[in-house]
C-alpha cells in the first residue's frame, strides 16, 4: 500500500466533504482507515505504528464528523417533509436525497478551495466550513433560521466541528514536522545543499538492537548520549549536557558502523551518514562550505546524529609532510564546527542537540584536536564467547540446522574471530549442502532441481569445513595496539 495512494484518497474525501458530496466523503474515509490498518500491520517500528494509529484516530473522528452531518440533513428533511410553505414551488417538490445532494443556490467553490485543502497528513479544517457552507435552509428560504427542533443542536454541533478543525490545525506529529521542515539554502550553493540532502537517511535502516549481538557498554552509551536527553531534557543540562562526540574504535567487523545503523533506527533523530567524499570537491574553498552547510542543516533538523565512518581519512593528524593545503583547511572547519554544536551552552536545550558519532579503525592517525572535541571514546572489542554464539544465533535464525548443531562448540573454535568473519562461516557453512547436491551436474541438471531439493539442513561437519576455509581477519599485535591505544586515550 503505497503512502501516495493513502495521501490522494483523503484528499478526496476531504474535497467531497467540502463540496457536501457527504456520502461519497464516508465511502472514502473507510477505505483510507482500511488501508491505514493495512500499513500499520506492515510497519515494524514501534514509535511509526504509534503515530499512524493516531493518524488513522484523526481520520476516524472526521468520518463521525460528516456521518453526523449526514444524520442531521436526514432529521431535517423529516422534520420539514410534512410543512408546505405558501411559496413553495416545484423545485421544493423534489426528494432531496443525501447520497445525490444539490444545493438549492449553484455552489460556490472559492478559488482558494485547493490551497485550504492540506496534505494527507494534516488534518481536515473543513468539515466545520462544510457544515455552515451547505447548512439548510428554512422554509422561508432563510438559511440562517433553522426549524426550532434543530435550534439548539446544529449550533453545538457547528461549535464542535470548528473546535475540532481548530485543534487538528494546530495539532502536528513528529513526522509530519519532519515532512515539512525544509532547509532553506539561501545564500549557500544550491548543489552543495541537495549533495548533503541526499546523505540524509530517509529510509529506515531496520537494525534494532536486539539484532547487534554483544557490545552492551557500547549500546549503552550511546543510549545515554542519544536517547536519554530527548526523554528528560530537564535532567540533561549545565554539566550533565549531552555529549556532542563519541568516537568508535576497534577492528575491522566489529559492529562499528551496524551500532550507527542502530542509532538511526531506535533514536528518531535526523541522521546523516558522510563519509570523505560528501565533503570533498574538487573546487577550491567548497570544501570547507560543504562542512559548514553540513552542520547548518544539522542544526536546522535537530536533534541530529552526524555519522562519519573512517574519520581517520578526513581527520588525519596536521602538520605532516604529505598534508595537502586543501585537506588542513577541511580539518580546521571540521574542527570549528564541531566545537560549536549543541551542549556547548548550559542553556541547550537537549532536543536541539547535535552529535557526532564517528568510527575509525586506525585512531592513532587522528588529529590531537579532534579527538580532544569527540568527548567519548570507546573500544569495540572482538565479540567473547557469550558474543559469538549470540552472533551465531542471529545469523542462523532463518537457517534450517541439523541436530548435531552444537554453536557453543563452533563458539570455542571461533576465539579470535570479528563478527564479519563469524557472519563470513555462517554464509559458506550455508552453501555447503548446495555444493554437495549439484557437485558433478551439468547446468541443464541444476536448472531442473526443485526448490524443495535444495532446502537440505545445514550440518555439523559443514561448519568445521567452513571454520579450515575462513581464518580470522585481525591479528594479534593489531589487537595489542588497539588496547594500548584504548588504555592511554579511551573514555568509556
Amino acid at each position: 500500500m503505497s503512502l501516495r495512494e493513502i495521501t490522494e484518497n483523503v484528499k478526496l474525501a476531504r474535497e467531497y466533504a467540502l463540496l457536501g458530496n457527504y456520502s461519497s466523503a464516508c465511502v472514502l474515509y473507510r477505505g483510507v482507515l482500511e488501508q491505514i490498518q493495512k500499513y500499520v500491520s506492515a510497519v515494524r517500528d514501534s514509535g511509526s505504528q504509534q503515530r499512524w494509529q493516531q493518524v488513522w484516530q484523526e481520520i476516524s473522528e472526521e468520518n463521525q464528523q460528516v456521518q453526523d452531518i449526514m444524520s442531521t440533513l436526514e432529521n431535517f428533511q423529516l422534520d420539514t417533509s410534512s410543512v408546505k410553505p405558501s411559496n413553495y414551488d416545484d423545485f421544493e417538490k423534489r426528494p432531496v436525497h443525501v447520497e445525490q445532494r444539490h444545493s438549492p443556490c449553484p455552489v460556490r467553490r472559492s478559488s482558494n478551495l485547493y490551497k485550504e485543502s492540506k496534505p494527507a497528513n494534516n488534518h481536515l479544517s473543513g468539515a466545520g466550513r462544510a457544515q455552515q457552507r451547505h447548512a439548510p435552509r428554512g422554509a422561508n428560504g432563510d438559511r440562517s433560521k433553522p426549524s426550532k427542533g434543530k435550534e439548539k443542536k446544529e449550533p453545538k454541533e457547528t461549535k464542535e466541528a470548528a473546535g475540532k478543525a481548530k485543534d487538528d490545525k494546530n495539532k502536528k506529529s513528529d513526522v509530519q514536522e519532519k515532512e515539512m521542515k525544509k532547509f532553506d539554502g539561501t545564500g549557500y550553493d544550491k548543489d552543495l545543499v541537495e549533495a548533503l540532502e541526499r546523505d540524509i537517511i530517509s529510509q529506515n535502516p531496520n537494525v534494532k538492537w536486539d539484532d547487534i549481538a554483544d557490545l552492551e557498554d557500547a549500546k549503552k552509551l550511546l543510549k545515554e548520549a542519544v536517547v536519554l536527553p530527548m526523554w528528560m531534557p530537564a535532567f540533561f543540562k549545565g554539566i550533565r549536557r549531552p555529549w556532542k562526540g563519541v568516537l568508535m574504535v576497534g577492528p575491522p567487523g566489529t559492529g562499528k558502523t551496524l551500532l550507527a545503523k542502530a542509532v538511526a533506527t531506535e533514536c528518531r533523530t535526523t541522521f546523516f551518514n558522510v563519509s570523505s567524499s560528501t565533503l570533498t570537491s574538487k573546487y577550491r574553498g567548497e570544501s570547507e562550505k560543504l562542512v559548514r552547510v553540513l552542520f547548518e542543516m544539522a542544526r536546522f533538523y535537530a536533534p541530529t546524529t552526524i555519522f562519519i565512518d573512517e574519520i581517520d581519512s578526513m581527520c588525519s593528524r596536521r602538520g605532516t609532510s604529505e598534508e595537502h593545503e586543501a585537506s588542513r583547511r577541511v580539518k580546521a572547519e571540521l574542527l570549528v564546527q564541531m566545537d560549536g554544536v549543541g551542549g556547548a551552552s548550559e542553556n541547550d536545550d537537549p532536543s536541539k542537540m547535535v552529535m557526532v558519532l564517528a568510527a575509525t579503525n586506525f585512531p592513532w592517525d587522528i588529529d590531537e584536536a579532534l579527538r580532544r572535541r569527540l568527548e567519548k571514546r570507546i573500544y569495540i572489542p572482538l565479540p567473547s564467547t557469550k558474543g559469538r554464539v549470540e552472533l551465531l544465533r542471529i545469523n542462523l535464525k532463518e537457517l534450517e540446522l541439523a541436530n548435531d548443531v552444537d554453536l557453543d562448540k563452533i563458539a570455542e573454535q571461533m576465539e579470535g574471530y570479528s563478527g564479519a568473519d563469524i557472519t563470513n562461516v555462517c554464509r559458506d557453512a550455508s552453501l555447503m549442502a548446495m555444493r554437495r547436491r549439484i557437485e558433478g551436474l551439468t547446468p541443464e541438471e541444476i536448472r531442473n532441481i526443485s526448490r524443495d531439493e535444495m532446502h537440505m539442513p545445514t550440518t555439523m561437519e559443514d561448519f568445521e569445513t567452513a571454520l579450515r576455509k575462513v581464518s580470522k581477519s585481525v591479528s594479534a599485535s593489531d589487537l595489542e595496539k588497539y588496547e594500548k591505544w584504548i588504555e592511554e586515550f579511551g573514555s568509556c
